[in-house]
């Protein structure tokens, strides 16, 4: 039994003061008020939510894109480019360094999940290595090292286009047919069997562009009960081509054809009309948000108040891992309709917390997203929890929803203490507790891709 003490916690009913938490087997089993200090003692505790959307090898790109290129105008294509030439020198073992990196870096920023949407699968001349789920297992042994709850969804990449022209140059790593890709996420399977009993499967069709449209029930029946991920919307381009082969725009494809519902989750829906807003959130479905990456690549803003507004549910991930820093994620979000609206406090409700709202929502989409039993201090959940430091001069004199404020609008990474992913206590005092042989090993793994270059 592990016990967690906290002066304050946030639970489901609200805050509380003095909580004492009892976890085994990695799960809550009681919350008890008023109770005297034990165990691990805390200041703030939290429900710690999911990283809903990574794709941990471009970590090892981060600031290496910001040059201008010779195009007249740089853009997510043009990036696209670069990162296709990037990962040909990404092999398993450098594969795994970056993940663990990457995977630390959640959980010292307060996640304690991540959904990996997985799609660098082959050999660099697309190959299959020797073992179809070799990279899957790289990534599960990163999860093993890290300790973080690991949701590993395998994306099925089959075609460059919409035409169903074959994946290209920089893409033959991705590339599947339906056969191979039902092989590849079953042997994935196998590559999580070992992880502790939190880790979950799900299954990714990457887009629209790049499956066939009568695959999509298939691949939603391969996912089983586990989560069902794939990008929509994300760039003007890719509305246009779908909408020039499908006869409708990619989301009002999805709601006439996929029946989407609260195992889905879509990624960025950053283009989207207000009647596939309205028709898109009301069906459960997640959007799964990462602005910071959205941000990088100049996608556009999100229509959060229209989505709230419908009843929308919302997760946050860190999408190409430039910055990994939860409370980052959700400022951004918050700040894009800001500036779009020249107004304040856009995503609260009338008289509430921005802050409480955006972390609310957070919890219960990235629940979804991750297909996981968390997002709250509750009895029969996973111990997913984050303790933020108290004594921090930007949360003196805080308490209640101002610390969620404060936290998300005044501080960041800073102020996490303390991490459990489904009870690991893997973060102490700000730190990971294998944070050194993580950071050399990656470090030595960057050095090579450097003198490979």
């Amino acid at each position: 039994m592990t016990v967690i003490w906290a002066r304050t916690a946030l639970l489901p009913e609200g805050w509380a003061e003095n909580v004492r938490v009892d976890i085994d087997g990695g799960r809550i089993v009681s919350t008890t008020l008023d109770a005297p200090p034990s165990g691990r003692r805390c200041g703030i505790l939290l429900p710690a939510p999911a990283n809903a959307h990574s794709h941990a090898f471009q970590r090892a790109m981060a600031g290496l894109t910001e040059s201008r290129g010779p195009d007249p105008r740089d853009t997510f294509w043009t990036w696209r480019e670069l990162m296709y030439r990037f990962l040909d020198r990404i092999d398993p073992d450098r594969a795994e360094a970056i993940t663990a990196l990457v995977q630390m870096e959640m959980l010292e920023a307060g996640y304690a999940c991540c959904v990996e949407f997985h799609y660098l699968h082959h050999a660099p001349d697309g190959r299959p290595y020797a073992n179809l789920a070799e990279m899957a297992e790289r990534i599960a042994a990163a999860a093993d090292q890290t300790g973080i709850g690991l949701t590993l969804l395998p994306v099925h990449y089959q075609f460059s286009g919409c035409d169903r022209r074959p994946v290209g140059p920089g893409q033959l790593r991705f590339g599947n047919d339906l056969d191979r890709f039902t092989r590849l996420l079953e042997a994935s399977g196998a590559a999580i069997a070992a992880l502790p009993p939190d880790a979950r499967l799900g299954a990714a069709p990457h887009s629209l562009r790049a499956v066939a449209a009568e695959d999509l029930p298939r691949l939603r029946a391969l996912a089983g009960d586990g989560p069902f991920h794939m990008h929509l919307a994300e760039q003007v381009a890719e509305v246009e081509e779908v909408q020039a082969t499908h006869g409708a725009r990619p989301v009002e494809w999805v709601l006439d054809h996929m029946q989407p519902d609260e195992q889905c989750c879509f990624i960025h829906c950053t283009h989207m009309k207000p009647h596939e807003t309205e028709r898109l959130a009301r069906t459960g479905a997640v959007a799964g948000l990462c602005p910071i990456t959205e941000a990088n690549l100049g996608d556009g803003i999100f229509d959060g108040v229209r989505w709230f507004g419908s009843g929308g549910a919302i997760a946050v991930g860190s999408d190409s891992n430039l910055r990994i820093a939860l409370a980052e994620e959700l400022r951004l979000l918050e700040y894009s309709q800001r500036l779009r609206d020249r107004a304040r406090a856009v995503l609260a409700e009338p008289g509430g917390s921005t802050g409480r709202r955006l972390y609310d929502a957070a919890l219960a989409g990235g629940a979804h997203a991750a297909g996981r039993d968390n997002g709250a201090i509750a009895p029969g959940l996973w111990a997913d929890l984050v303790a933020l430091d108290a004594a921090h001069v930007d949360l003196a004199g805080r308490s209640g929803d101002r610390l969620l404020d404060s936290f998300i609008f005044a501080g960041g990474n800073a102020m996490v203490r303390d991490v459990w992913s489904a009870g690991r206590h893997m973060v102490k005092n700000g730190r990971h507790i294998r944070r050194d042989e993580i950071v050399i090993r990656y470090a030595r793994a960057m050095a090579e891709l450097v003198e490979a270059s």
